[in-house]
């Protein structure tokens, strides 16, 4: 005895994120196993297992734990199955109509095209619904009849759900990805493992950040980019004071320069108010002057990505420093005068 207590000592404790993990998809589990003796299907413990891919013992702790929770379950010798009582209700949270309303409009944003990575609201707010007095039903069918998001322009994900899921999953346990990475600065697709640390939205697509087995050094690597990804069931090394906001520092987007450059931009009155409507970085400062035009000012690593944004209001624009900038944004222009020029000459 004293040799298994001395032995479960030296065993290494579990990071508190490991056992919330463990901890959440047991919860998951738990609930699983009530939703499939609340349905019409005959559902016994080996059919239960086999469902939800786990071991007959598992399933008969989740029992367990329903029984302790009061849940008025029992086993029907006639159909030899699981059921719950037909009056039984599972207990709803107590909201309030404003978290009611939350929910919902959640829900609606999330059905969008390129936000619609996570398939829980949508069966959360159908569960609340169904299981809520008239009141609370009629917010929830307001709002998702009401508040809809159209146009993002948004790279387009929608063949790559199941990448976003992988990586999902990959984050909540932890575990390394192996996949293919067809980036157009490389000649040919990249085989590569990543270690995650972060799914992250970044101006118009979906990025997942992490370090390449063998490395150290954070990148980024946009999702829609993967061609196959997959959990390898390796853990992976996440470290514990990693924070995105440094990792991005002042980029414009993603793509942070060796360089960080103060910027600042002098826009027209005819536009003014338009660009200043949008905080296009979180180092802006704006200034409108007294003929109403405007000046913005931003601290950026790397010009490479603001280029393409000061170009989208050429005519209305004036690059007043830094002079590196400047002469990108004429070197720019003036190919793209000549290209135009050369088509119009062909026609």
């Amino acid at each position: 005895m004293a040799k298994k207590t001395e032995a479960k000592k030296n065993l290494p404790e579990r990071p508190d994120a490991d056992r919330r993990v463990r901890q959440s998809l047991r919860i998951a589990r738990v609930l699983q196993v009530l939703n499939l003796i609340q349905s019409r299907g005959r559902w016994n413990v080996s059919a239960i297992a086999s469902e939800l891919g786990c071991s007959s013992r598992t399933i008969h702790r989740d029992l367990n734990v329903l029984e302790f929770c009061g849940v008025p379950f029992y086993y029907s010798e006639e159909e030899q199955c699981y059921r719950v009582r037909s009056d039984y209700r599972f207990p709803t949270l107590t909201l309030t109509n404003e978290e009611v309303l939350g929910q919902a409009i959640a829900t609606s944003i999330t059905n969008a095209p390129g936000l619609d990575i996570g398939l829980g609201a949508k069966p959360t707010t159908t569960r609340l619904a169904a299981a809520s007095k008239e009141e609370t039903k009629q917010i929830i069918a307001d709002a998702m009849s009401l508040v809809d998001v159209f146009d993002l322009k948004l790279v387009d994900h929608s063949r790559h759900g199941e990448i976003l899921r992988t990586l999902q999953m990959a984050l909540l346990g932890a575990n390394q990805v192996t996949g293919v990475y067809e980036s157009p600065y490389e000649a040919s697709p990249l085989k590569l493992t990543i270690h995650p640390y972060r799914i992250c939205l970044v101006k118009q697509a979906w990025y997942v950040v992490g370090h390449i087995e063998g490395e150290t050094e954070a990148k980024t690597f946009r999702a829609a980019r993967f061609k196959s990804l997959r959990q390898t069931g390796s853990a992976a090394n996440r470290p514990t004071d990693f924070d995105l906001r440094q990792h991005f520092g002042n980029a414009w987007a993603v793509f942070r320069g060796n360089q960080s450059y103060d910027v600042e931009l002098r826009f027209d009155a005819s536009v003014a108010r338009i660009v200043v409507e949008t905080n296009w970085h979180h180092t802006q400062q704006a200034t409108i002057h007294r003929d109403g035009s405007l000046t913005l000012k931003f601290t950026v690593d790397g010009l490479d990505e603001i280029q393409r944004w000061i170009l989208g209001w050429t005519g209305h624009v004036r690059v007043v420093g830094p002079a590196e900038l400047r002469d990108a944004i004429v070197a720019r222009l003036q190919e793209g005068v000549r290209a135009n020029s050369a088509l119009s000459q062909t026609q």
